[in-house]
């Protein structure tokens, strides 16, 4: 959630977020009704509760002739305090279900519109140039062996998938690779669970406009996570962080799974876009005036990797209508992919200010030893889908892909990957 002083300080900031995310500015003036409701009633009930208390005093020391009026006084108006309770636990409620639909607040400096409207920020190496036709690289790991689409779906349905041989050796490569790093830059590892409750799920903010992409298991009132970001987000809920030697940096290696609701027809060759992939995410906590400068530390984390795998790659600044409900500001790393000619996703980091913590009562003691909410950031380190970078733009005419150099140790030292 935002800071409820901020709807009453500046409601205006939070209008202009809502238009910027291309969301109903009219729910501001909603939420200010029932803000002003629910403190009323809070107040008229706090009156009430003291009247009683008062009331409550005098009757054991009045007169015999008075006790009587007393307490049928003490009747009406413990009646009065139950409907004054009743009409305050009712707007408390109407106000904080709507309050918590509304999305984080945009940062002022981020591109306004929707999905295409993103501002590049850099490019990093050329396109690459092959000198021949190039395979795309659901061919060319079917070639090396290191994928088989057919038995993923006759296993588990559409979009699912066998990383086999090589393929596995990537993946497992890659993520130890950016375990390395993490380690390397302090981070502390983290395998985490798979399946969240519903209060760590809606506290990361996913289950407003990304409902419909998660799996949830109905028997057992669980969700499987997209992302480590949603169990390490509620790793520290209800505790208060000792911040004070810095940020609480994690780096969390998951299963995830999307249900890719809405994607039909879009990137539905090969392991771009399946339900099920893995990947090492970073998550910090840290003090909210440090969060901005740690968002671009962990961009540059997220660069560090892409210099690791030698592809040439972009970074945007996503617009409003294109972040997710949690999110202040997100910087996407995308790679170029050789047969698409076109720019690929393979990072995303977001800045998530207050937003979590808040919802899941994560704070730190400032100072004055005072508990402040904390801020929350996240940032992809690899994933399932750095495969399809690989070996597309390290591809050779042969049909064998070029090992990027500082992958090799963790692929047992190969170097080249030939077809079998």
């Amino acid at each position: 959630m935002i800071d409820p002083r901020t709807l009453r300080d500046d409601p205006e900031a939070v209008r202009a977020s809502q238009r910027a995310r291309g969301e109903d500015e009219g729910v501001v003036d909603k939420l200010l009704s029932l803000d002003t409701r629910r403190r009323s009633s809070i107040a008229a009930a706090d009156k009430l509760r003291n009247e009683q208390k008062l009331l409550g005093k005098q009757i054991p020391k009045a007169p015999p002739e008075e006790k009587q009026r007393l307490l049928a006084t003490a009747k009406e108006l413990a009646a009065q305090v139950k409907a004054a309770e009743v009409e305050q636990n009712t707007a408390s409620e109407e106000f904080d279900q709507l309050f918590r639909t509304l999305p984080n607040l945009v940062h002022p400096d981020a591109p306004v519109g929707g999905e295409d409207d993103f501002t590049v920020l850099k490019h990093v190496g050329e396109p690459t140039k092959l000198g021949f036709t190039p395979k795309d690289h659901l061919e060319l790991l079917e070639a090396l062996g290191g994928v088989d689409m057919e038995r993923g779906a006759k296993v588990s349905g559409s979009r699912f998938y066998f990383l086999t041989g090589v393929g596995a050796q990537l993946q497992l490569g890659l993520l130890n690779m950016a375990i390395a790093q993490a380690l390397e830059n302090g981070f502390t590892p983290m395998i985490t669970p798979s399946l969240v409750r519903p209060e760590i799920m809606a506290g990361t903010g996913f289950l407003g406009q990304h409902s419909s992409e998660i799996y949830h298991l109905e028997d057992d009132d669980l969700y499987l996570v997209g992302t480590s970001e949603v169990p390490l987000a509620g790793f520290h809920a209800d505790e208060i962080l000792d911040l004070k030697d810095g940020p609480n940096r994690y780096a969390g290696w998951s299963s995830c799974y999307r249900r890719e609701a809405g994607s039909y027809g879009k990137d539905t060759r090969g392991i771009i876009r399946v339900h099920q992939f893995d990947k090492v995410e970073m998550f910090v906590y840290t003090k909210p005036d440090d969060a901005e400068a740690e968002h671009e530390r962990l961009l540059g984390w997220e660069e560090q990797m892409l210099a690791k795998i030698e592809v040439p790659y972009r970074v945007i600044d996503t617009a409003t209508g294109d972040l997710g409900t949690s999110a202040h500001r997100k910087f996407d790393c995308e790679a170029w992919i050789p047969t698409q000619e076109t720019y690929r996703e393979l990072t995303s980091t977001s800045n998530c200010t207050t937003f979590q913590a808040r919802r899941l009562s994560v704070r730190y003691r400032d100072e004055n030893g005072k508990p402040q909410i904390a801020a929350t950031l996240n940032g992809t380190l690899a994933t399932t889908r750095w495969i399809v970078a690989i070996v597309e733009n390290h591809q050779q005419e042969d049909g064998s892909v070029r090992v990027p150099e500082a992958l090799r140790p963790f692929v047992g030292g190969k170097e080249v990957l030939t077809p079998r």
